[in-house]
């Protein structure tokens, strides 16, 4: 699924103001210095992209990093096996190296990096970097009880472990540059499971780091190391949990590092420096040619959190290309500008928001969370968001599906979706029978849609008695607090990738790192186990329909809209290219290049 926070399956969005930039004047001239005149599709030239979050982190990949910017900078400074295009289909980069599926029973897979990949200090992109995914996807060394009461859990992996958890230890080839994979049961998102869209961590540093002499040694710790069992917990590995540790939280960064290795690129571009909370710029990276080779010489990413001020830019020069948030005011001050040569798409996305209940806190009484959920105006919210940027605005009635899916309207009609499509406060009075719980709500609050949001949720719970609490946070604080307790509920996005099905478990299996309310249902783990092993496809969407209704059974939370997304960019710039997933514009980042001026 890949949902407004971002993964190889799902992922998260803030927001963050930014103070906007000037041109530069050298010390003799009057003027500011033009950028340098480069033929249209030609390598050289530059384009600044405004981004609503500011950077936290160079590992997109933890729990609390999985957010779209972070996963965009990666994405443009790393390389893997694959990407997806905008028809989100798989395309793959056999410069950088081959996947083959070397049998069909047992599913295996074999991986081979081509000589020559290499990061950006020059160490050889390995079979060990490829091992260090592996281990931390796959959750193989975790012995954690359900509860965290005993045992260890050791990469916080954003998303779903259960397919790669299928897998032994990898067998690696002597030459150092291939990995294989043994599935026990079919995987059908073994595509793209690993080693793509980028092999973004080195596993040479994180050795380093734990003191081990290099990746052969790292590689015989891993290899040393039995499968976790929570049954039989062991005490934890102190080399594996300082690199864990690292892999977890040692990227995190908003600024410019001064360890180099913290954000080493194998991949189109190279990160030069960063402003703080305004700005980061990127160079190509003059040594790769082992996939896509980019035009542009730089691209610098400008935080811009509100909608106007990214307009403002985009007409001012400051920024090429925006995707802020969609609104009728925002697409019509672009299209206002379609006379100066802007360039505006808009189109539905593979996302929607979404309010979430904890079970615990007032809300651990199911009854609770029904009578919460009856008080939410979603059709009101609908109208208020979406009302001239969608010709057809309504609720989203399934927790897995959006409109144009084929089994989203019989999904939608089973689900129990049609106990909240209208709002009741009657009903919603009679379950709580007089009590008047209060429930903190998180959000964005300096994302425009998710304040109206919750002004509307407060305003309409407020008639049945609950005592709604502002629990909004600013900047790239809402989304790291997500699942660390303090609220009771939580209203924010999911983006869908568009490839394959780890989504699902990603977000409701019971224990996943990116399962932040807490939902547990025994049934619906097992149904999303068969999920991610059912290679047919109208098997996929009964398993799929039948988790969607447990999910609704248990008065989750509520889905709210499917998201409309706009791009806009410069006459200055080409190459852009709308795509529906979150990774946005930035998916062909290497076609972009500046037109001749």
């Amino acid at each position: 699924m890949h949902l407004g926070r971002f993964s190889r399956a799902l992922g998260l969005a803030a927001a963050v103001a930014v103070a906007l930039g000037a041109c530069t004047v050298t010390e003799d001239q009057t003027a500011p210095v033009p950028a340098p005149t480069v033929a249209e599709g030609a390598r050289g030239g530059s384009a600044t992209v405004a981004e609503v979050n500011a950077l936290s982190t160079f590992n997109p990949n933890t729990a609390d990093g999985n957010t779209d910017v972070n996963v965009k900078i990666s994405y443009a400074t790393h390389s893997g096996f694959f990407y997806l295009d905008n028809k989100l289909s798989v395309v793959r980069n056999e410069k950088f190296g081959t996947m083959e599926k070397v049998s069909d029973n047992p599913l295996t897979v074999k991986y081979s990096i081509k000589e020559g990949v290499k990061w950006s200090d020059d160490t050889p992109v390995t079979a060990a970097d490829l091992l260090l995914q592996w281990a931390a996807f796959s959750g193989y060394y975790d012995d954690a009880a359900p509860d965290g009461a005993t045992g260890t859990s050791y990469f916080s992996y954003a998303g779903d472990p259960t397919g790669l958890a299928l897998t032994d230890f990898p067998e690696l080839g002597a030459d150092g540059r291939s990995l294989t994979l043994k599935y026990a049961r079919p995987y059908t998102d073994w595509e793209t499971v690993l080693g793509g869209p980028g092999v973004d961590i080195p596993a040479h540093v994180l050795a380093r780091k734990a003191g081990l002499a290099g990746t052969k040694e790292f590689v015989e710790l891993l290899r040393s190391i039995p499968r976790g069992d929570a049954v039989n917990p062991q005490p934890a590995n102190a080399q594996l949990t300082v690199m864990a540790g690292l892999w977890n939280t040692g990227f995190d960064s908003t600024s410019l590092p001064a360890d180099v290795s913290l954000y080493l690129s194998n991949g189109p571009y190279i990160v030069r420096s960063v402003n703080e909370n305004q700005t980061l710029t990127m160079i190509r990276n003059r040594d790769y040619n082992w996939g896509p080779e980019a035009k542009l010489d730089e691209i610098t990413v400008r935080y811009i959190g509100d909608a106007g001020a990214q307009v403002q830019a985009l007409q001012a020069g400051q920024a090429d290309i925006i995707a802020p948030q969609a609104s009728n005011d925002t697409v019509d001050q672009l299209k206002a500008l379609e006379s100066e040569g802007v360039t505006v798409e808009v189109g539905r996305q593979l996302a929607y928001d979404h309010i979430d209940l904890n079970y615990s806190g007032p809300f651990a009484e199911k009854s609770v969370r029904e009578a919460f959920l009856k008080t939410v105006p979603r059709r009101e919210i609908v109208n208020r968001i979406l009302k001239g940027l969608d010709p057809d605005p309504a609720p989203l009635d399934s927790q897995l599906f959006i409109p144009g899916q084929a089994p989203y309207s019989e999904s939608a009609r089973s689900n129990g979706s049609s106990e909240y499509q209208e709002v009741d406060i009657t009903a919603a009075r009679k379950l709580l029978d007089g009590a008047t719980p209060e429930v903190r709500i998180m959000y964005n609050k300096d994302n425009p849609n998710r304040v109206t949001t919750f002004t509307l949720i407060r305003e309409s719970a407020g008639k049945a008695g609950f005592q709604v609490v502002d629990g909004g946070l600013g900047g790239s604080d809402w989304g790291k607090a997500l699942g660390k307790g303090g609220y009771d509920a939580a209203i924010f996005g999911w983006s869908n990738s568009g490839d394959g099905g780890s989504g699902v478990p990603q977000v409701f299996k019971s224990g996943n790192d990116s399962n932040f309310n807490g939902f547990s249902d025994p049934g619906a783990d097992e149904l999303m186990d068969e999920l991610i092993v059912t290679t047919d496809p109208s098997e996929q969407d009964s398993l799929a329909q039948q988790i969607d209704r447990k999910v609704w059974e248990s008065a989750y939370g509520l889905p709210l809209f499917q998201l409309v997304g706009v791009d806009a960019y410069s006459k200055r710039i080409t190459g852009v290219k709308y795509m529906p997933n979150q990774t946005g514009v930035w998916w062909n980042f290497w076609e972009w290049s500046q037109k001749l001026s």
